[in-house]
C-alpha cells in the first residue's frame, strides 16, 4: 500500500496495520468504505479519500477548464424545476432551452459531483446542436433531496420519472435521450431496464461500470490497495440494502441492457483509472438493442470529450442523425 494512501485510510479508520484482518476491522472498514460511497454527508474524510478512490489525479490544467465552464454553464440562462421521486424525494433539475429545437437531452452527473462539473464543457456542443437539455441533479447531491446516493439502483427511478416529465410537457414530437457521465451513464444504462416511453430514442453513456458491486470491489482492490474479500462484500451488499432498501448486487448495467429496446452509444478512455473501459465492453456486449461503441485512447476518467472532441461530437451526431 502506498504511503499517502495507507496515511488517509488510518486516519479515517479505514486500515489496520498493513493488512485488513477479518473480523472488527473489516466491519468497520467496511463501513466507513459505505459511507463514503453512499452517504450524502462530505466530511474531511470523504473529500481526503475521493482522491484515492478516483485513480490518477487530474492535472490542474484541466481542473482549472472544467471548473471555467462550469461557472459559464451555470451563468447561462435556466429555469429550476422541482419534481418528486417515487419515494417522495425531492428531485431538482435545471432547464436550458435552445432557440430551435430538434431534440431532448436529459443529463445525469456522476458520483460526488454536480450538473456544471460534468456537462459544462459540453453543454455549447448541446446548445449549438438544438438540444433543450434538463440537467438534473442526482439525489442525495447538491439540491436534491435524499440522505443517500444509490449507485444508479435509485436513480435509475429519478431518470425514468424526469422522462416522464418531460412527455406532459408540451414539446410537440421531439425525441428525447438519456445522457450520463460516470454514475451517470450507469443510471441512464440502468434506466434502460424499464419500458421507456417511446419518445425516449436513445441513451448516450461516458464511462459508465457495470454494478455499485463491481465498481466497490475494482476501486477498493486497485486504487486503495486492499483486498476486498468475501466477508467485506456481504458487509457492504447488506449495509447498501439496509441505506437505500437495494442490495449492491441486485441489479447491474448488464441486467438492464439485456431487456433494452432503445440504441446506445457507449463511450469510454482507454486510460480510465476510476471506472475501467473493460466495463462498457461488458455493458455494450449485454445491450440487446442497436448499440455503438466510441473508445478513446489516451483518455482518462469523464475525459474522453477533451482529449478527442472531433471524434466524440461526430459519434454524437451519427447517433441523433441515425435515430432521431
Amino acid at each position: 500500500m502506498k504511503k499517502s494512501v495507507k496515511k488517509v485510510l488510518i486516519g479515517s479508520g479505514l486500515a489496520a496495520g498493513t493488512l485488513v484482518a477479518a473480523g472488527a476491522w473489516s466491519y468497520a472498514i467496511t463501513k466507513k468504505l459505505v459511507e463514503i460511497a453512499l452517504d450524502r454527508k462530505e466530511d474531511e474524510t470523504v473529500e481526503a479519500s475521493k482522491k484515492h478512490i478516483a485513480g490518477n489525479p487530474e492535472t490542474s490544467a484541466f481542473i482549472k477548464v472544467r471548473e471555467n465552464a462550469a461557472e459559464k454553464l451555470e451563468g447561462s440562462s435556466y429555469d429550476t424545476i422541482e419534481i418528486m421521486a417515487q419515494d417522495g424525494i425531492k428531485l431538482v433539475g435545471h432547464w436550458r432551452s435552445c432557440k430551435n429545437p430538434k431534440r431532448i437531452i436529459i443529463a445525469m452527473h456522476g458520483w460526488r459531483s454536480s450538473w456544471a462539473k460534468d456537462f459544462g464543457l459540453i453543454a455549447d456542443f448541446f446548445y449549438n446542436n438544438d438540444c433543450h437539455v434538463l440537467y438534473a441533479e442526482q439525489r442525495g447531491q447538491n439540491n436534491s433531496g435524499g440522505e443517500y446516493m444509490g449507485f444508479g439502483l435509485t436513480e435509475r427511478h429519478d431518470c425514468l420519472a424526469w422522462a416522464k416529465w418531460i412527455g406532459k410537457q408540451e414539446y410537440g414530437e421531439l425525441p428525447v435521450y438519456l445522457c450520463g457521465v460516470s454514475m451517470g451513464a450507469s443510471t441512464v444504462l440502468m434506466t434502460a431496464g424499464f419500458e421507456l416511453p417511446p419518445y425516449v430514442h436513445g441513451i448516450i453513456a461516458d464511462c459508465g461500470y457495470t454494478s455499485p458491486h463491481a465498481i466497490w470491489k475494482y476501486v477498493v482492490e486497485n486504487n486503495l490497495r486492499l483486498y476486498y474479500d468475501d466477508m467485506m462484500s456481504s458487509i457492504a451488499d447488506e449495509m447498501c440494502r439496509t441505506k437505500i432498501q437495494i442490495g449492491s448486487k441486485d441489479y447491474s448495467c448488464p441486467d438492464a441492457l439485456a431487456e433494452c429496446k432503445v440504441p446506445v452509444l457507449f463511450i469510454h478512455g482507454t486510460d480510465d483509472d476510476f471506472v475501467p473501459v473493460e466495463m462498457t465492453y461488458e455493458n455494450y456486449k449485454a445491450c440487446a438493442s442497436q448499440k455503438r461503441l466510441l473508445i478513446v485512447p489516451d483518455a482518462g476518467h469523464g475525459m474522453s470529450y477533451v482529449i478527442d472532441r472531433k471524434s466524440y461530437e461526430q459519434a454524437v451526431k451519427q447517433f441523433w442523425t441515425d435515430f432521431d
